[in-house]
């Protein structure tokens, strides 16, 4: 019988080890940026074609290669950053494996022409689908220029499930922020298809997070500081009217490394504990730095995740020092009665009390219950006296009562029913033999949906502002607004670009209040892409209908809900939202009769 395992030639074990390190164009655009910082560059451009899957260059002015090591970088396994079992264990550097260079190589068009400081002239080298085409001498500026091109041409069964280019290019985005953010003290430019996306400057770790998120941001953020032995936290969170439903801007860093880890954004999410509304997430930007031996990196193909040898301190450290904060800066309560005692053994403080070198937060009253006990609110001359109490009573009960209501739901009947409403918002409502518990929101929310949605068709009434509004768009939310600006003036808005990337509003739609008109296109921005115009339209008249509803603790007066159940009667009393969510259910006698 004869021998059936062979070893696979070079270029197909590439092209399959490419399949854990290049997924998508945005997968290449983190290891060069990355390879870029390993160099010690202070600028570093990023140019985009066709969202990457037609060109990916990166030039930088690092420290350059020799002819050597060009050509070295691109075999598998070759690699700078280590040299024993021992180093992966301290790795300071971004990338290490030396997996990198060779996947993309295999998988694409690959150029790089680079030159060392201070060499006379520089080296080109090219690569085509994993084999080695040529290597000349050439004139080239110090550093390196990486040129990736037709990403997938050799392996076209992968590159047929790249996404649309909007889908590509915001991973791309995604990558180029998470790498900028770490490292504030260097220049970034990245340009997509001959415009500029970002030109982010050298500075401050406040600065590099407006110029890449907005202005709008700042304002809201609050810094976050720790410096205790083993290690060090800094950065920002927003303020809990920065939260978001989605995902939002939620960022970690360790040593300078961008990871996710749901186990510590579970450790934000407790210190905003009773202070967001359900379902919202907070926006942070933290930054942990501890000894490389206390982390191992080398769990995951694309290094997002990290392994912690004690995360459980570090969960502490992240909740408590958050918590304290939002306390300082007045967002909630100082005073931390969940927190671990035996933790701030470990915490070197930061906020010392007067007169107290241990630190803590000292230095915050404790507030004070102050009773006069002979307080009779009776005796003042502004007292309301019994008649009137008794007179608004009258008014309460006129208005909120489990009292029976006659409701005519259909013109050509009357039918008696009782209507009462529970202190948690919802209202029972009887009709007959029938019981059903209503959720008057989101029976509003429907009705307004079906009747005053704005529709792609000219029909949308504009109102003029008397005066213009401003909304500061990032680099994102500029694209964004680019792709959709054909859209808005049918549907009621008035918008320009006044300045830089300030939108200038003029006009809104009419029934959409100027305190709605920032919210409601932050949401507008805020979806990851419109594939069509029908899916913009449905998002919209979706935003459209949110902001319009009432919930159902808005419904405290009977007449209000019979005016509503009148109208939902007339949409046929439809059981369910298009999203699936129940508007009422009904209550069986039986269970009633069962209870006693």
């Amino acid at each position: 019988m004869s021998d059936i395992i062979q070893l696979l030639p070079d270029h197909v074990a590439n092209q399959i080890a490419a399949g854990e390190v290049v997924q998508r164009p945005a997968s290449i655009v983190k290891e060069l940026l990355e390879n870029a910082i390993d160099a010690d560059s202070t600028k570093i451009e990023l140019i985009i074609r066709d969202a990457g899957k037609n060109l990916i260059q990166v030039v930088d002015d690092g420290k350059g290669m020799s002819e050597t090591d060009a050509r070295m970088a691109f075999e598998r396994h070759a690699t700078s950053k280590i040299r024993g079992t021992e180093d992966i264990f301290k790795i300071a550097t971004k990338g290490f494996r030396g997996e990198a260079l060779a996947s993309i190589a295999a998988v694409s068009q690959v150029e790089l022409r680079t030159k060392q400081k201070d060499a006379t002239i520089g080296t080109n080298i090219y690569i085509e689908g994993g084999v080695f085409q040529f290597q000349d001498p050439a004139q080239t500026a110090e550093g390196s220029n990486f040129l990736v091109k037709n990403l997938f041409y050799n392996v076209p069964a992968r590159r047929k499930f790249l996404k649309n280019n909007n889908v590509e290019f915001r991973h791309v985005i995604d990558e180029f922020q998470r790498v900028a953010l770490a490292h504030e003290n260097l220049e970034f430019s990245l340009f997509h298809d001959d415009e500029a996306v970002f030109r982010l400057r050298k500075g401050s770790q406040m600065q590099r997070i407006v110029d890449i998120f907005g202005r709008k941001l700042q304002p809201q953020l609050i810094p976050i500081k720790e410096d205790i032995i083993w290690c060090k936290l800094h950065g920002y969170v927003a303020k809990p009217e920065g939260a978001k439903k989605t995902r939002g801007e939620q960022f970690l860093f360790v040593n300078g490394r961008y990871f996710k880890s749901p186990y510590f954004n579970k450790a934000v999410q407790e210190a905003f504990e009773g202070l967001l509304m359900p379902g919202y997430t907070p926006t942070f930007f933290l930054f942990l730095e501890l000894d490389p031996e206390k982390i191992d990196v080398n769990i995951h193909p694309q290094k997002t995740e990290v392994k912690f040898e004690d995360e459980h301190l570090i969960f502490a450290l992240l909740r408590s020092t958050i918590k304290r904060s939002l306390g300082i800066y007045n967002v909630s309560p100082s005073l931390d009665f969940e927190r671990d005692p035996h933790f701030d053994d470990l915490m070197q403080k930061t906020y010392p009390s007067k007169g107290n070198n241990s630190g803590g937060s000292g230095f915050i009253k404790m507030p004070e219950i102050i009773v006069d006990k002979d307080y009779n609110p009776f005796l003042e001359d502004t007292a309301v006296q019994p008649a009137e109490i008794q007179n608004l009573t009258d008014m309460y009960h006129q208005n909120i009562t489990a009292a029976p209501s006659k409701i005519n739901l259909f013109e050509e009947e009357d039918f008696d029913e009782d209507l009462m409403r529970l202190p948690n918002g919802y209202w029972v409502f009887n009709k007959g033999d029938r019981t059903l518990m209503l959720d008057l929101g989101r029976m509003h929310r429907l009705w307004v949906s079906e009747n005053t949605k704005p529709t792609k068709k000219g029909s949308t009434n504009s109102h003029a502002l008397l005066f213009s509004l401003e909304y500061h768009m990032n680099e994102i939310e500029k694209n964004k607004y680019k792709s959709i600006k054909k859209y808005l003036p049918e549907l009621g808005f008035e918008t320009s670009i006044a300045h830089e990337s300030v939108l200038r509003i003029d006009a809104v739609p009419e029934g959409l209040k100027e305190t709605q008109v920032m919210k409601f296109l932050e949401n507008l921005f805020e979806i990851l892409e419109y594939k069509t115009e029908e899916e913009f339209i449905h998002f919209y008249q979706n935003q459209w209908s949110k902001l319009q509803s009432k919930s159902r603790f808005d419904f405290i007066y009977k007449k209000d809900a019979e005016q509503l159940i009148k109208d939902f009667t007339a949409l046929g009393f439809p059981e369910f939202l298009p999203d699936g969510k129940r508007c009422f259910f009904e209550i069986p006698f039986n269970d009633f009769k069962n209870k006693f």
